[in-house]
């Protein structure tokens, strides 16, 4: 093994790698070479570390200095200032970390210490395309473990009593799913990995796969020691190029490793996975649709029951869990089930992932323990809502989920609190939203989504979504009665009541839980034809404000329909009728005079 000095961790997500995180490995490694550090200094490709916001991120060990925004033109200073002279560079190290006797562990930075990573245990923290580095963190230790000491109903006990729900959405209990495929007889069982992730904002599970690819493998495999399986596919969305091509890299060693294949750990147990890849098709996350796909058959949904624990794949008993999911199974396994049971809630066990963005200051991906309130996230975590504007909403669980509003800031995130108040987890989109979001608009983008990603196989989706997102249209736009609210609300309990699949039954989520916590801005629009925030453009008027106006003209200047008119030291005016609430005028005003109702 290569012995170094330091090594220079480099984040290798999709985020900063379109941030440009190549071009900075590529010079940290040019730079290395030409100050003669290059046997001394070992630069790592990881995964995702978390604070996207501040990417592309350089971590160097074993100091921990975390650089936040590295550039091309940093990399020869960090090389020759930090590696070469020991001297770290703090106008580039992450501000949180700077203190006067040094640079702070990141363990006690807002961001990170009321996180606890499990899933994300590895990401950040080793090469996701070099599985010695995944076998040095007790990586298939597990996979050892269950093939020459457990049988597989103690590895299906094991999972039971740790508590670990699935979190792709549901909640589902994934020893007990387990538990109901391992009882079905068939000379042919499957496993399958959901990692088609289609919610807007959502991207924990890329992050797993482009990180710790090696932890799903693992899993799959323990889950199909589990119910009789030696069969696994992952299904993942064709637009996560660098998720493919770290699994693709994954399974080819771990076969080469015999970790994947024939006879594993010479136990005579059999197991292998493949790839498919997904077309994005939102509703091929729903798991009877994702099979049907996994077929070659167009992603539609099939009537449950038989569920797939009985009749999946090819009609076989089937499990699907999603990627996060699994990636707890290799350490519930190593640390024990009572372990994972002892953090979280009674009923939500373990921790979750969520992405973190919207009208928030640290953006980016964080896994938290079940039961911490939404508040430590938005302002302890999240570092609260820039510009110094007003916490208004929170949407989780993406087009399935709903918004928590402002008052209820203090709701635990759990399965049954989520639920609760017209919530629920998803498979952990987490948007932040402002006092500038109008809620009605809000519902309408996400039944934009839903009425596109439907796949038209029952008419309450197929119909019914596009008659909610009508009528949603229509009171944005201004035309909107106080019987179109009461129509949408009943419509969207006609849908939920009725639809195939969890798409179109949770399709009306963000429209109920918006009228639920917002209900006066729905009135806003039909009564007043007035958008409070601002945001729906048939509603909204722009004026100046003629004691503030200095009368430069600046505003006029730029008008692209010329609806503003004046003297020069004047008040300016703007013509309602050529006005189209482009919004220029008030970008332009150093002034603060264009107001926006």
């Amino acid at each position: 093994m290569e012995l170094v000095r330091s090594h220079v961790l480099i984040c290798g997500g999709t985020g900063c790698t379109s941030s440009g995180s190549q071009t900075l490995m590529d010079e940290f490694e040019a730079k290395l070479e030409e100050n003669g550090l290059s046997k001394e200094v070992k630069v790592i490709k990881t995964g995702c570390f978390g604070l996207c916001a501040l990417g592309p991120i350089v971590v160097v060990y074993p100091e921990g200095s975390f650089y936040s925004r590295v550039k091309k033109e940093d990399v020869e200073e960090i090389v020759k200032e930090h590696l070469l002279k020991g001297r770290i560079v703090k106008r580039l190290v992450y501000d949180e970390t700077v203190e006067d006797d040094g640079i702070k562990s990141l363990n006690d930075v807002n961001f990170y210490k009321k996180q606890q990573r499990v899933a994300l245990r590895n990401c950040g923290v080793i090469n996701p395309e070099n599985i010695e580095e995944y076998i040095a963190v007790d990586g298939y230790q597990a996979l050892g473990k269950v093939l020459t000491e457990m049988t597989p109903a103690e590895v299906i006990d094991t999972v039971k009593k740790s508590g670990l729900r699935g979190r792709g959405g549901g909640g589902f209990p994934t020893g007990t799913k387990w538990d109901f495929a391992s009882k079905s007889v068939n000379e042919q069982k499957y496993v399958c990995c959901n990692a088609d992730e289609g919610d807007p904002g959502a991207f924990m599970d890329r992050s797993v796969l482009e990180g710790d690819p090696h932890s799903v493998l693992e899993a799959m495999a323990i889950a199909g020691y589990a119910i009789g399986a030696n069969q696994g596919y992952i299904y993942i969305r064709a637009e996560y190029p660098i998720a493919v091509k770290r699994l693709q890299i994954a399974i080819e060693q771990a076969k080469e490793y015999g970790l994947l294949g024939k006879n594993i750990f010479d136990t005579g147990f059999d197991f292998d996975i493949e790839i498919r890849l997904g077309a994005g098709a939102f509703v091929c996350g729903e798991e009877t649709a994702l099979m049907t796909s996994i077929e070659g058959h167009r992603g539609e949904p099939r009537p449950r029951p038989p569920f797939p624990a009985v009749k999946g794949l090819w009609e076989k008993p089937t499990i699907l869990n999603n990627v996060e999911t699994y990636a707890n199974i290799p350490v519930i396994i190593n640390k024990g089930a009572d372990w994972f049971a002892s953090i979280g809630t009674e009923k939500s066990k373990g921790t979750k992932v969520f992405a973190l963005g919207g009208k928030i200051n640290n953006t980016g991906l964080v896994e938290i323990p079940m039961g911490t309130t939404l508040r430590e996230i938005v302002e302890e975590i999240g570092g609260g809502v820039p510009n110094g504007k007003k916490f208004k909403a929170a949407q989780t669980g993406g087009p399935s989920g709903g918004c928590i509003p402002a008052s209820l800031i203090d709701t635990p995130i759990d399965y049954d609190s989520l639920i609760s108040i017209g919530s629920m987890m998803g498979s952990g989109g987490l948007i932040v939203m402002d006092e500038d979001n109008c809620m009605v608009d809000i519902a309408k983008f996400f039944l934009e989504f839903t009425v596109d990603e439907s796949c038209g196989k029952c008419t309450p989706c197929r119909i019914g979504t596009k008659r909610l997102l009508e009528i949603l249209d229509k009171i944005t736009k201004g035309n909107g009665t106080l019987e179109d609210i009461d129509r949408l609300e009943a419509l969207c309990y006609h849908i939920k009541n009725a639809s195939l699949c969890g798409l179109g039954q949770t399709a009306p989520n963000p429209v109920l839980s918006t009228l639920r916590y917002f209900r006066d801005e729905y009135i806003a629009h039909v009564v007043d034809k007035k958008c409070p925030a601002g945001v729906c453009k048939a509603l909204t008027r722009y004026s100046i404000d003629a004691e503030k106006c200095k009368g430069c003209s600046a505003c006029s200047r730029k008008c692209p329909v010329g609806a503003i008119s004046g003297e020069i030291k004047k008040p300016f005016v703007i013509d309602a009728t050529k006005c189209v609430k482009c919004g220029v005028c008030m970008e332009t005003c150093k002034f603060g005079a264009v107001v926006k109702g």
